[in-house]
């Protein structure tokens, strides 16, 4: 055989994988594992109608699909002895129970199930002595409907296409070549009916999946966003302290380069000790440098003045009350330099609080409060109850997730809750260890 005759007969046809694929389809659908035990689980107690009922109805209402799968079994049944009430007790006990049981195992073993139904049908017709459209005695007609049904219910539309096909197929064929000549079948009658039932099923359970679907990934969305504004707030405040130690660092290297200048005569270790503190000062800012660089966004702007601090709280507080809120400021305690990290800290709080209040709180007054303590600093700024209407803002919560970074990177705490009287308030409390530094005052 030559190559090119067997690449002429390895090659396929996409008829002939479209044909394949289907029949893989098929054999995976309902012949693979098709008596699989798939009990139905009950409703979750937190849906969307149980939720609402009382508590004494709840663990009842959620087995309402069983009560109804149940009530359907005891419908054909009632079906089967309406019609063979004047035949032999056994036939007609038996004509009911099968296409009942089939209906009781949509319970359990769902494809199974539609296979009962369906192999069942003219065994039903033939102990039910039925005169009527063969094979479809009512009983079985009214169960393989309902198996049907809750079949597509449970599985995927895929399936509920698969057994109305088959249902087709078996049906004519069962008319065709076992029919006794009894009428003409409903077959046609059947599947019409079939088909209305199980587009009503799919359409529903293909918004169902829809709606889970968009849910899912409303909640990835919120997750990642979240995320995102977690580390766009880190990101910014790793900027603004870059400057904050490299001025530090800065110090460091230059006052380390000055003091073998402020001793006459140092002895060479020393001299070397301290050009060893100003190179690894010198080294520690360019991989400060080097590490900005990485966490800078492409359109950052490197500031042209120092890092705000604790004394430009009055300017900052001037420059709200141009917008129009009305605030206050109290300071209490001894007045003392902070390090200048806490300090950055502790205005970037004031700020984004104020911020929140005039974007949420339209109409408020504000209190910032400034607490200087025995081991630390503790901020309070509240507001009253807004006055006019509150838009709704994209951005809510951001700010607050900023301001808890900035106070758990300085292992500090930090509360923002609603007031009692329609208000809002942040508090937060920043150690600070005692270094020895003399109090100032500030005017």
């Amino acid at each position: 055989m030559t190559e090119k005759t067997r690449s002429t007969r390895g090659a396929r046809s996409p008829e002939y994988d479209l044909v394949k694929g289907a029949l893989d389809g098929l054999r995976q659908d309902l012949f693979h594992d098709a008596f699989a035990y798939r009990p139905l689980p009950p409703l979750p107690v937190d849906g969307p109608l149980i939720r609402r009922l009382p508590e004494r109805l709840r663990t009842a209402a959620r087995w309402f699909p069983h009560a109804v799968v149940g009530a359907l079994a005891v419908i054909v049944l009632l079906i089967a002895f309406g019609e063979g009430r004047y035949g032999h007790s056994l036939s007609v006990a038996l004509t009911g129970l099968i296409p009942a049981a089939a209906v009781m195992m949509t319970l359990v073993r769902p494809v199974g199930a539609w296979w009962l139904s369906l192999g069942s049908v003219p065994v039903v017709s033939l102990l039910s002595e039925y005169g009527g459209d063969w094979p479809w005695a009512p009983s079985s007609l009214a169960a393989h409907l309902v198996v049907m049904t809750v079949v597509a219910a449970r599985t995927r539309p895929r399936i509920a296409g698969w057994m109305w096909a088959l249902t087709a197929v078996y049906g004519l064929f069962v008319e065709d070549f076992l029919g006794r000549g009894a009428g003409r079948a409903a077959t046609a009658e059947v599947l019409f009916t079939a088909a209305l039932a199980l587009l009503v099923v799919t359409v529903w359970q293909v918004r169902r999946d829809a709606r889970q679907e968009v849910a899912a990934q409303q909640t990835v969305t919120a997750v990642e966003r979240d995320r995102r504004t977690l580390l766009e707030e880190r990101t910014t405040i790793a900027r603004e302290l870059h400057d904050v130690v490299a001025h530090h660092m800065s110090v460091v290297a230059i006052q380390a380069e000055a003091a073998p200048y402020r001793v006459e005569n140092p002895p060479p270790e020393l001299e070397q000790a301290f050009a060893t503190i100003r190179e690894n000062a010198v080294a520690a800012l360019a991989e400060l440098r080097r590490v900005l660089g990485v966490v800078r966004a492409e359109d950052y702007e490197a500031p042209d003045a120092p890092q705000p601090v604790l004394d430009d709280v009055d300017g900052l507080l001037s420059n709200v009350r141009d917008a129009g809120l009305e605030v206050a400021k109290t300071v209490t305690g001894a007045v003392r330099e902070l390090p200048q990290g806490v300090e950055l800290s502790a205005y970037r709080i004031i700020q984004e609080a104020l911020s929140n209040t005039l974007r949420h709180a339209p109409g408020a007054t504000a209190k910032v409060e400034i607490s200087y303590v025995l081991g630390g600093l503790g901020l309070r700024i509240a507001n009253t109850a807004p006055r006019g209407l509150v838009k709704p803002s994209p951005g809510a919560g951001h700010g607050i997730t900023g301001m808890r970074e900035r106070v758990t990177m300085l292992n500090g705490e930090m509360t923002a809750e609603p007031t009692r009287d329609g208000g809002y308030e942040v508090t937060a409390f920043i150690p600070v260890p005692a270094d020895g530094r003399e109090e100032r005052q500030r005017s």
